[in-house]
C-alpha cells in the first residue's frame, strides 16, 4: 500500500488534536473536539484522547479483521474509557470527544466507517469521486451558529458567542435530536456511517479533517472533485497549504465566517493495489 500523510495544528503554539495513522489495509483519521480553555473532566486533554483512540482503533482494525468497523470503534471506544476512567470523569458533560474516519480492505472490498464532519473520498477508476461525511453536526449547529457567524473571529464578542454555541451543542452530543460523536460511550459508535465499496472500482481513497476540507466546504474555493485531484496530483501538504493561504487571507472570518480563523488539518492518500 502507498500512503502520503500532511497534518499540521492550528497553531505552532498548541496541540494537534487531529490524529491519522495507517497500517497494512487499514487507515484512521481522528478530529479531537473539547472545550478550548474550559473544563473537560479529563486530566490528558484532546490530543491524548484523539492519538489514544486512534491508536487503539487502528490495532483493532488489524488485529480483528473479521470485526465490523462500527463494532471496532467500540470496543476502542470502551478500551480507552478503562485507560482513564480512574483518573478522569467521563461523565462531564464537555469530556474530550472525536470525529472518525476509517477505512480497511478485506476480501476484495473497502469497507469504511465516518462518525461527525470529517469526510472520507473515494476516487473511482473511472474518475468520479465519491464523498461520505456525516452531516449530522452541521445540520445541528446551523440552527445554533447564527451569533459565532455574525461576529468577527477572534473578538471578545465571537469567543463568548462560541462559547454558548459550543454548550448548547454538548446538550445535543450523542442524542437521537442531535449528533453523534466518539467520547465516553461507545453506542455513539453504532451510529456511525458505514459501507462497502468494490476494491476493484477504487483507484484510491483520502481521509480529511474538516480543517482540510474547508477548501470546499466552507470557502468553496474547490470542488470535492478538485480537492481530491488536487491531492493525488500534489500531495496531502498541498491541499493544507492552500487551505492555509486562504485563512490568513481572512483572518476576522468577515468573508468566511467560522469558529476558529485556522483548525488543524489533516489529510492522508491511500493509493489501493
Amino acid at each position: 500500500m502507498t500512503i502520503a500523510l500532511a497534518s499540521l495544528p492550528a497553531a505552532s503554539d498548541v496541540p494537534n488534536e487531529d490524529f491519522a495513522a495507517a497500517s497494512s489495509g487499514a487507515a484512521v483519521l481522528l478530529d479531537g473536539a473539547g472545550v478550548a480553555g474550559g473544563e473537560t473532566g479529563c486530566k490528558h486533554g484532546v490530543a491524548w484522547f484523539s492519538a489514544t483512540l486512534g491508536g487503539v482503533l487502528l490495532g483493532t482494525l488489524v488485529e480483528q479483521p473479521g470485526l465490523p468497523l462500527a463494532d471496532c470503534l467500540s470496543h476502542a471506544i470502551r478500551t480507552v474509557g478503562s485507560l482513564h476512567e480512574d483518573d478522569c470523569d467521563l461523565r462531564h458533560p464537555a469530556s474530550p470527544t472525536s470525529t472518525v474516519v476509517a477505512a480497511r480492505t478485506r476480501a476484495g472490498a473497502l469497507d469504511y466507517l465516518v462518525l461527525g464532519d470529517s469526510a472520507l473520498l473515494l476516487a473511482a477508476r473511472d474518475g468520479t469521486v465519491a464523498v461520505v461525511t456525516d452531516r449530522r453536526l452541521d445540520e445541528v449547529g446551523k440552527q445554533l451558529r447564527g451569533l459565532v457567524d455574525a461576529l468577527p473571529t477572534g473578538s471578545p464578542e465571537h469567543a463568548a458567542a462560541l462559547a454558548e454555541y459550543r454548550t448548547a451543542l454538548t446538550r445535543l452530543r450523542n442524542r437521537p435530536e442531535g449528533f453523534w460523536i466518539a467520547g465516553p460511550d461507545p453506542e455513539a459508535a453504532q451510529h456511525a456511517l458505514t459501507g462497502s465499496v468494490p476494491l476493484d472500482s477504487l483507484a484510491s481513497v483520502a481521509l480529511m479533517s474538516d480543517g482540510a476540507t474547508r477548501l470546499v466546504d466552507r470557502f468553496e474555493l474547490a470542488t470535492w472533485h478538485e480537492l481530491f485531484a488536487l491531492v493525488a496530483a500534489s500531495g496531502p501538504a498541498e491541499a493544507i497549504r492552500q487551505v492555509r493561504d486562504a485563512e490568513a487571507g481572512d483572518p476576522d472570518g468577515r468573508r468566511w465566517p467560522r469558529g476558529k480563523a485556522r483548525d488543524d488539518a489533516t489529510v492522508v492518500h491511500w493509493v489501493l493495489p
